[in-house]
Formats: structure tokens, sequence, C-alpha cells
């Protein structure tokens, strides 16, 4: 039986997928290879890369007018700069890659004796001339995980390409294709040989074109689920095809751990002859979630990255971004955290990475707080929201001011601290939504427990603004609104300098907000 597939390149006899060389302009990829051109794959991390780049040489290999081999040189990553194993570790993979792919041992027997008495700058141009030069066929090189290549070792690489581009086809490789999560563009190489970082244009400026291999569309989504259908006659409901989508915005990696979580994990999805429906699709959300996956624990690794902050934190704060370098846009949307949208605004790129940011974020002050009494529960075991707003002032007003101080991005720690709060809240039975996008100037939450919801607005007052509080009214309102609710929280965190100790400014008072809602306005 197949299945979806969450790890490393599909093959069609294990698991459910779409015909890999259908995912990117096969055409427009042939006519590169005919023109001669050496040129980029890049996209982010577990979308299907290495699947295009192994279907595309099956398909030239069958056809017979190329020879092509596809190798992976991440295991030169372990030597860093040191370019004399670096290359070593490169020629060994593609004598190697071409032993197995085109069932020639002789480049592997060259590298292994001519080939290890040369310099390493020349030995693998010398490798691959070679190579080319062994048949009257065209050779192609698809070169997997290029960016994982470090400093002089990556260097040591791009400009032997560069050197023998000018004797292809007849003595080097007729194409080359680089491929990657980065373009070409944002590689920003540091060599001890080098006085000033390498841009990767200037080390390989031969590059044709740079190609993006994108997410699934929601058709696209759809005819991978309806494999399982066909397979197994279990259906997913409609409603169930479109939380996929909507959730995963086509991101192969989430729709096939979605599917794979409610097909194949869960006991109920187990049963064929239950349909999966959109709850099932939503509790494989939260499981992928709670237990950080190696995808989306990788994903908010790069949190870390002071790039990545200068985006991510004013986007959790609602704030607009300012004078930032256009790399830094470009590197996220690479990365795939950030997807451009129509009209040329930015946004997190699917609502599943929208929940995992903050949620990561809000680790370590989680891990910090105290050990808290669920006093927001009443007699039934049910959530009291009047209970809810004293337990969190008293916890405000003697953790918050430490806990804050264990927050990663200062910025939004008040933010994190409250969200670590109602975690433990939600701990117990329920769920917290979050909503922010740039520029709105705020985030919003949305704790459900039980038969209770309550809406939560998060603004923050900083030095030469003015009170946000008519301005937080009127937009709760319309967030109350989308939620049928009559009223909510207003939570204004007051980082203006020279304000008292949080104990002393905290305090909370109801107001009504334009529509008539009875709005708890904690001033924290």
């Amino acid at each position: 039986m197949r299945f979806f597939n969450t790890e490393g390149p599909v093959r069609a006899d294990l698991h459910y997928l779409l015909p890999p060389l259908q995912r990117w302009d096969l055409d427009e990829v042939l006519a590169l290879i005919e023109q001669k051109k050496y040129f980029l794959l890049h996209a982010p991390r577990q979308t299907g890369k290495t699947s295009c780049l192994l279907a595309l040489m099956a398909h030239l290999n069958r056809e017979g007018r190329y020879r092509a081999v596809y190798a992976n040189l991440e295991v030169a990553q372990t030597t860093r700069e040191d370019v004399v194993r670096g290359m070593a570790a490169i020629c060994s993979v593609l004598g190697r890659s071409i032993a197995f792919d085109l069932d020639d041992p002789s480049i592997d027997a060259w590298n292994q004796t001519v080939g290890s008495n040369l310099a390493a700058e020349d030995r693998l141009l010398r490798l691959l001339a070679t190579w080319a030069s062994a048949d009257a066929r065209p050779a192609v090189l698809l070169l997997d995980e290029v960016d994982a290549l470090v400093g002089d070792t990556l260097v040591a690489l791009l400009r032997q390409l560069r050197a023998g581009y000018s004797q292809r086809p007849q003595a080097f490789p007729n194409t080359v294709i680089l491929c990657g999560v980065r373009d070409l563009r944002d590689y920003r190489i540091h060599a001890r040989s080098e006085a000033a970082p390498i841009t990767g244009g200037s080390a390989f400026n031969i590059k044709a074109e740079s190609l993006r291999l994108g997410d699934f569309s929601e058709a696209d989504t759809r005819t991978l689920l309806q494999e399982h259908t066909q397979e197994t006659g279990q259906v997913f409901t409609p409603e169930a095809l479109q939380r996929v989508w909507t959730l995963t915005q086509g991101q192969p990696w989430l729709v096939n751990a979605l599917a794979y979580q409610a097909c194949f994990r869960s006991r109920e999805g187990r049963d064929r002859t239950r349909p999966i429906d959109a709850a099932m699709i939503e509790a494989a959300k939260e499981h992928l979630i709670l237990n950080r996956v190696t995808h989306l624990d990788q994903l908010a690794d790069k949190l870390r990255e002071e790039r990545v902050r200068r985006i991510i934190e004013p986007m959790l704060a609602g704030e607009s971004l300012e004078q930032l370098p256009l790399s830094d846009l470009e590197y996220l949307i690479d990365l795939g955290l950030l997807r451009q949208r129509g009209g040329g605004g930015i946004e997190i790129a699917n609502p599943i990475y929208r929940e995992v940011l903050p949620r990561t974020l809000a680790l370590v002050p989680q891990a910090s707080l105290p050990q808290i009494s669920p006093t927001w529960l009443n007699d039934q075991g049910q959530l009291d929201p009047p209970r809810l707003l004293t337990a969190f002032l008293a916890f405000w007003r003697q953790h918050g001011e430490p806990l804050l101080k264990s927050a990663p991005y200062h910025e939004i720690a008040p933010h994190l601290v409250l969200m670590a709060f109602l975690h433990r809240v939600v701990n117990g039975g329920g769920s917290l939504e979050r909503e922010y996008a740039i520029g709105a100037g705020r985030m919003d939450l949305c704790l459900r427990h039980g038969a209770i919801t309550l809406g939560i607005e998060l603004k923050v007052w900083r030095d030469g603004r003015p009170d946000p509080l008519a301005q937080g009214l009127e937009q709760l309102d319309g967030y109350l609104a989308g939620l049928g609710l009559d009223s909510g929280w207003l939570v204004l965190f007051d980082r203006r300098s020279g304000q008292p100790p949080i104990e002393e400014r905290t305090c909370v008072d109801e107001a009504l907000s334009p529509d008539g809602r009875r709005i708890q306005v904690i001033r924290a």
C-alpha cells in the first residue's frame, strides 16, 4: 500500500505523488539544457526539489541524448573551509554517482588514482573534463544541497565550474543545475581567503536563470489527497479538503504530513470506512505543532537569526516594516517563511507557520512560569472569564517584570509572556488562536475553553505615540464581531520609558466599544 511521503524523494511504488516533472515548466528546463545553460533551482526545504532533479535525470537518460547525473553535496558540509577535504569529498560523491546513475565506474577509478594526486583547486575541474570528454553525448550535472557548503569550499566549487564553462560541451558538462534552498543572489560567502564576503553572483556569474519550485495549487492539493481515496476508498469530506488547503496553502510537506497523520497515524483515520473530516485534520495539525516535528522545528530554529528577527518581530507586533534590506525579505521568502500576496504585500506563508512562530517564541517564558493554580475554573471545571482576569492581573503584577527578560524578542516580550500564561490555561483543555499582520498595529487572540470563547486584543503604547485606547476599542469591535461576541479584553502594554513598576501601573477598567460591546481594558 502506498502512503503520504514526508521523508526524502518520492517513489511512485511507495508514495502518493504528483508527477515531479509536472511541477515545473519542463519545456523551459529542456530549452535551457538545449542552449547549454547553467542555472539554479531553489525552493524551501521539503518542497520536492530532489524529486524533481531525480525525475529530470531519469527523463534525460531515458531519452538518450544526454548523460545526466545527480549528486548530493551535503556530505562536504562537514569539511567547512578545508578545501582539500571538501574537494575530495565532492569528487568522491561525483565518482560514485556517475557509477551508480550511468553504470560507469571509470570516473570513480580515475578519482582514486589520478585525481587523488591533483591540487584541490584543480581536481573537480579535471574530473568533470575527463567525464565530459569520455562520450559524445553531452553531460548534464545536477548538484543538490549546494548551499550547504561553507566558505572557501563553496568558492572553490563555483570557481572551478566557472573555469571549465568555456570548454562545454566537448570537454566540460553541457549544463550544470545548482539546487538549494536559497537563490544564488542570497549567498554571502564568508571565506578565509577573502577580506570581504563574496556574493554568489560574483563567484558564479555564468548563471543564466534562477527557477523556483512553487507550492501545490489548490487543485494539486486535492489531486494528491484523492490518490488516497482512489487507492483505499476512504474519502475526504469537502470540509476536510478545504481545511488542508487553508492550513497549508499548498506547502508540500505540510500537505503530506497532515494527511499522513490523519489517515495513517490516528486511530479513527485507520478505519477506512470512516471519512476523513475537518476535525481529524485539525487534530493532525495540533499533533504536528505540539510534537515539534522536524520540519517545523527547523523552521522555528531560523527565528534565532538576526535577519529573521528583524522582520518577524515587528510582524508579530503588527508594526510596519521600515528601512529593512531587501535581501532580508528575499531570504525569508526563499526559506518559505513568508510569501507575497496579491498587491505586493507580504505575510506569513500559511496558517500553520503563523501558529508555530509565536508558540515557539513563547516556549522560554512558558518554561519560566511559576506554578499557577487554576483559579480561573469554577466548581464545575469550566472557564470563568472574571476569575481568569483576576488570576492574570495577580500573575502579571507578581511575575511580569522578571518574565519579560526571558522572552527572546524584546519588542514583543509582553505578548509572549501573556501567551505563555494563556497556554497554561488551555493546557487543561482548550485552544489559543492568533491573528497578526504587518501594519495591523495589534495582535488578536482567541481563547476557546469548553463553551467559553474569549476574544483578546493586544496593543503596545510606545514613546511618542498617543494612547492606543480609542483605536484599540474600534479594532476590537471588528474582531469580536467576526467571533460573534459582545464582550472581550483589550490589553494595552505600556512600553513608554519612565513608567512606574508593573505592579503599580497594572489596572483594569471597563469601557464600551463604538458598537456598544463591553470591554475589559487592561493596562499592563
